[in-house]
Parts: C-alpha cells; structure tokens; sequence
C-alpha cells in the first residue's frame, strides 16, 4: 500500500513541475523554475520508492497516464485550453489502459 501512496506522491509532483513549466514560459520565469526543479526531482524520487514494490511497467504507465490526464484537467480548468473530440477518446483510451494494467 505505501508503493501505491509513493506512485500517487510521484504524480501529483510530476503534475506540479509540469504545470510550473508552463508558468516558467520557457524559462524565463525564475520562481516557477524552482518549482519545475523541486517537482521533477521529488517526482523521479518518489517514482523510485515506488518502484521498490511495484512492477516498472505499471509504476510507469500509471505514473505517466494519470499524470498526463492530470495535466490535462489543469490546462482546460486553469489554462483555459481546448480538448477536442479526439483529445477525449485519447484519454478515454488511456484510462482503459491504465486500469487493465493495474487489473492484472
């Protein structure tokens, strides 16, 4: 169970520094690249505990698919972005994807 917490603490620090580096715009914002730093490096930490415990192919797919979704949600809601049609079926095939992996 602490593998799944370390993998759920993996993405949301993954989200964080994504989310940072848009606000960075390319870099040139100092404050938010602190936070593009901290959150990648405690998220590739974090992925790491989890991986002590859990299967890489999972841990990855899992970290890297809700991220991504994640990441998603913060464009539209914060952002402002656009998701298409096709943008949905994406995710929608992603979650598929995630849950059979953790199903098996």
């Amino acid at each position: 169970m602490i593998f799944y917490l370390f993998l759920a603490g993996a993405i949301c620090s993954e989200v964080f520094g994504a989310t940072m580096l848009k606000l960075s715009h390319g870099f040139t914002k100092w404050k938010p690249m602190i936070g593009v730093i901290t959150g990648y490096v405690l998220a590739f930490y974090l992925l790491s505990k989890a991986l002590g415990g859990l299967p890489l192919g999972l841990s990855y797919a899992t970290w890297s698919g809700v991220g991504t979704i994640l990441t998603v949600v913060i464009g539209v809601s914060v952002f402002k972005e656009k998701v298409n049609r096709q943008g949905f079926l994406g995710i929608a095939i992603l979650v598929i994807g995630i849950v059979m992996l953790n199903l098996s």
